[in-house]
This record gives C-alpha cells, structure tokens and sequence, in this order.
C-alpha cells in the first residue's frame, strides 16, 4: 500500500512515492509555501531587536562625542 500524507498547505492526501513535489501535492501548493516564506509569514517567536549597519552604528559614535 503506498504511503500517503496530507499536503501541508491544502491538507489534501498525497502519495509520498514518486511525488516530485513532496511533501506538497503540486507546484502550486509549493509555491504558496514559498511564498509564505518570502513574505516572512513564518516567524519563530522572540524578542524584537533593532538591526543597524556598520554606518549608522559609527554615526551614533560620532554624535555622543
């Protein structure tokens, strides 16, 4: 009996085998997991934390002189 799952996006049941898009059920879905991941839909929750750059970081510096 092949193996079956649920597509992770749509929750529709998937073969496993010989999927080559698994663990989704199509390139659609796929590319909407994608997309979720590019538009930062996906967050590990934690502390917020300003990220500066080296430049504004020497600015700072500058003007507590």
């Amino acid at each position: 009996m092949p193996r079956k799952i649920k597509c992770p996006t749509c929750r529709k049941e998937t073969a496993w085998e010989n999927n080559p898009h698994r663990p989704f059920c199509s390139d659609r879905c796929r590319l909407i997991d994608l997309g979720r991941w590019a538009q930062e839909g996906y967050r590990i929750p934690g502390e917020e934390f300003d990220i500066r750059s080296d430049d504004e970081e020497d600015e700072e510096a500058r003007k507590r002189q």
